[in-house]
């Protein structure tokens, strides 16, 4: 096998990530972000388009929009909609806008429809302000063209704004806004605290604690003080509770990483005598969870949908060969699932 050496840490898909929490949580994320927009849109009619292939005319550059949704206004005709294209940025290159006006161009000409473009950087680094508009000018000043498009730049973001935003997308996010390093402990933590008052489903909430952790994640000093907290202390005891049971199901991960490490060093010596010494045989939740992380470290976050199938899974038998299929295949749709 070739790659990173298995005891590594493994790197995070940035966008797999993003583009998850934002297809999950799309009308939360334009009420936190854009509340004007919001409060006009329809939120029954959003539909997200597949991922259509554009082509740059200027150089045949081919591109797919990260998060295209079409929408329409309250009260609006059926057929009066428009495009709300996102575009997640892990990275600050300095010839983005002219990038981004080029990406809007084409997909404008493909659906000839207003588009209305967002982009979300997520970069740790640098924190200077980000261009919102691309622009030429003619040799003699005369302005040929201006294209806006809305910014959210995650590191000038102070999260104490968001402590008390009822919003799953604000729960996420707040781990990858300006934290102070002396505050890491206390964002995780509420990150957590907000995500257990939201009354969410369980995948959507595992999701959530899914993306914290792989953007919080806490030394052995920080997690020390995360648990002695006084914060921590004073939340009720459910709250409390609950907070907790993730902390020690990220823990739990951990350990699992070290039993996934075992399978794979299995795999090169004889796959089947590796699954059998790294699994315990029995319970089917057991088997089920370890194959959700298998997906979940090979791919990224996962669609509820894809949980709940899981979930659905009364083989044991079928679990382990999803697991061991799971840790070779390129892709989920690799995976009969």
């Amino acid at each position: 096998m070739s790659g990173l050496p298995l005891d590594a840490p493994q790197p995070i898909d940035h966008d797999r990530f993003f583009k998850e929490l934002l297809r999950t949580f799309f009308f939360e994320f334009l009420e936190l972000f854009f509340p004007r927009l919001a409060g006009l849109l329809d939120r029954e009619s959003v539909e997200f388009l597949n991922q259509e292939l554009y082509v740059d005319l200027m150089d045949g550059e081919e591109y797919r929009a990260d998060l295209l949704a079409k929408v329409r206004m309250t009260n609006a005709m059926p057929d009066a909609f428009f495009l709300v294209h996102v575009e997640h940025q892990s990275t600050a290159p300095s010839h983005f806008p002219r990038r981004f006006f080029r990406y809007f161009a084409a997909i404008m000409e493909r659906h000839n429809v207003l588009v209305y473009p967002i982009v979300i950087y997520s970069h740790d680094s640098p924190r200077k302000r980000q261009p919102c508009v691309y622009g030429m000018d003619a040799p003699d000043g005369r302005r040929l063209l201006r294209f806006h498009y809305q910014t959210v730049q995650l590191n000038r973001l102070p999260w104490r704004r968001f402590l008390n935003a009822h919003n799953p997308v604000a729960s996420a996010l707040m781990s990858k806004m300006k934290i102070a390093p002396r505050d890491r402990p206390r964002v995780k933590l509420e990150c957590l605290r907000l995500l257990v008052t939201l009354n969410l489903d369980r995948a959507r909430m595992r999701l959530i604690a899914s993306f914290v952790d792989a953007y919080l994640r806490l030394n052995e000093a920080e997690e020390r003080r995360f648990r002695e907290s006084r914060a921590l202390a004073k939340l009720d005891p459910a709250k409390r509770e609950a907070v907790m049971e993730y902390v020690t199901s990220w823990e739990e991960r951990g350990m699992r990483q070290g039993f996934l490490k075992g399978m794979e060093e299995g795999i090169e010596k004889g796959l089947e005598k590796g699954i059998e010494q790294g699994m315990e045989a029995g319970r089917l939740e057991t088997l089920r969870e370890v194959l959700l992380d298998v997906l979940a470290t090979r791919f990224g976050p996962l669609q509820p949908t894809l949980s709940e199938r899981v979930q659905k899974i009364e083989s044991s038998d079928e679990l382990r060969r999803l697991t061991h299929a799971a840790l070779t295949a390129a892709s989920l749709q690799d995976l009969s699932l």
